[in-house]
């Protein structure tokens, strides 16, 4: 009776929001923080001769994770860097006897016939590819959502196989082919992924890509033509040699300065086919990313690296200029590297130059390629249909970091 008279005059309870049909995705700026946590952490690698990557690596992810949101709700990030150290140590127990089989079939094949260690370059190609799979594999499943996880299976050599046929038709063909490459890879990776119970797919073909970035294609084997021919046309019209080699130099220069602006339109094109063609279930994406956005990003990382060229340059300057002190002008090279062998001031100060430099580098790459890279995409992505991920049932098992060992160890680690 009681339960009656509660139902009947209690107040109705207001039935939960459904989950908006589109939805974009949203990252909460915190690029002090992160520019903090990635300078802090250049020094302490320095301090603990690198090994601090790892926990430096589970903070960057924690970061970006935890800044980036889906209605209302961000994802975490439930790696740990004690994970990626013990996998990190169970590939190097794998990898240092390959490096040295590698090594010494190299020094031998290459004693026997010219090229014959080419084989032995395409197995470390394609096992580079086999740890960038399980690499990715690792990071998924510690990523969860709403209290789900994601999940990824199919075989990190079923994927490596398929990166060498492709990228040898790719090379066959001029180029050609690498829009179906990256179709194909992307269909196999997304196939064997999934958001809990919800399967993952890629809808995009080669053909689109193909369709959408055809100009560059054209534009880039027109360049290639004109390099190609450069010096063949100026010796045609009679130019002197000091005159063809300043023509090639000067396309090439053009070459170089044009390629970041090249490169940023076909990245913004390739990130927005990409983002077209991911499926979980019903659910799919669109993004709106400008080329704008990433090319001034890739300036602004050479010329961060110019500078610390040029710092670096002055260093070694400086300490050259101080080994050279109290030599004659007779003194043999023989004599200066004696005496700079004999000062170790002066080789540390190389070795923390060089040091410094990659830190350096690295930093420019964490906060520009890494950080405002991620930001940009993100915040370009319109996720569709969202409310077919709402009753979505856990499944899939958290994977070893054997994986992502041997990636970071190959020094091909990634987001």
């Amino acid at each position: 009776m009681n339960d009656v008279l509660i139902a009947v005059f209690s107040p109705p309870v207001a039935p939960p929001e459904p989950t908006p049909a589109t939805s974009r995705i949203v990252f909460e700026n915190g690029r002090p923080a992160y520019r903090r946590l990635v300078m802090r952490g250049a020094l302490l690698e320095l301090v603990t001769v690198g090994f601090y990557r790892f926990w430096l690596a589970t903070d960057m992810r924690r970061h970006l994770w935890s800044h980036t949101s889906v209605d209302g709700d961000a994802p975490e990030y439930t790696g740990t860097a004690k994970e990626l150290l013990i996998g990190f140590l169970f590939a190097l127990a794998i990898l240092v006897p390959l490096y040295l089989t590698y090594f010494l079939l190299g020094i031998e094949a290459e004693r026997l016939q010219a090229f014959a260690s080419t084989p032995l370059a395409l197995f470390y190609y394609l096992f580079i590819q086999f740890a960038v799979y399980r690499a990715r594999r690792y990071r998924l499943t510690r990523t969860v959502w709403r209290g789900v996880r994601f999940s990824m299976g199919g075989s990190g050599l079923g994927y490596a196989w398929r990166v060498g046929l492709w990228t040898l038709l790719t090379a066959v063909t001029l180029g050609f082919a690498l829009p179906w490459r990256q179709a194909v890879l992307e269909r196999y990776k997304m196939r064997h992924t999934a958001y809990g119970n919800l399967a993952g797919g890629f809808v995009a073909t080669g053909g689109g890509l193909l369709r959408r970035a055809w100009g560059l294609w054209v534009l880039g084997w027109v360049a290639v033509g004109v390099l190609a021919s450069a010096g063949t046309v100026a010796m045609s019209l009679s130019l002197s040699a000091n005159s063809a080699d300043m023509v090639t130099f000067s396309l090439i220069i053009s070459c170089v300065i044009a390629a970041p602006f090249f490169y940023g339109i076909y990245k913004a094109i390739e990130w927005r086919w990409w983002a077209s063609g991911i499926r979980f279930g019903e659910v799919s994406f669109e993004s709106e990313l400008r080329s704008s956005q990433l090319i001034g990003l890739y300036w602004k990382v050479i010329g961060w690296s110019m500078l610390i060229l040029v710092a670096v340059s002055a260093v070694v300057g400086a300490v050259f200029v101080m080994a050279f002190a109290g030599l004659s002008d007779s003194s043999s090279s023989v004599e200066f590297v004696q005496r700079f062998v004999q000062e170790p001031a002066y080789m540390a100060a190389f070795a923390v130059a060089y040091v410094a430099a990659v830190l350096a580098f690295w930093t420019v790459t964490r906060i520009y390629l890494i950080h405002d890279v991620w930001q940009r995409v993100t915040q370009s992505v319109t996720v569709h249909n969202l409310g077919a991920a709402a009753d979505v049932a856990e499944q899939g098992q958290v994977v070893s970091a054997v994986g992502e060992g041997l990636a970071d160890s190959l020094d091909v680690g990634g987001f």
